[in-house]
């Protein structure tokens, strides 16, 4: 269990940007999975039930202008930083072990 911030920014206007905080790195993806899963319920209200595949997931996270994150590392103290495409390699591991793969 690693404290972790999510740092957010969807468009090039700073006041967009926005953190949450996590008890852990898995409780972030699944942040980021669920802002995912909120900004297609946003395009598709009328729509009962939501589904999508992993590359809808990644185009999305790409398009943002920023997303990164910051665990911290207990030995040392510190918050270490991560990019997108960590995040990304994170979230297909954690999906494939939901998935049972």
């Amino acid at each position: 269990m690693s404290h972790t911030i999510l740092l957010v920014q969807p468009n090039q206007r700073p006041e967009t940007r926005t953190y949450s905080d996590y008890e852990s790195v898995n409780e972030c993806l699944e942040g980021i999975c669920k802002i995912f899963e909120e900004h297609l319920k946003r395009l598709h209200p009328h729509d009962p039930s939501i589904t999508y595949d992993i590359s809808q997931l990644f185009e999305f996270i790409d398009q943002l202008t920023d997303l990164c994150c910051l665990v911290y590392q207990k030995s040392y103290g510190t918050y270490t930083p991560h990019n997108k495409d960590w995040l990304k390699e994170k979230i297909y591991h954690m999906l494939r072990k939901q998935a049972g793969k």
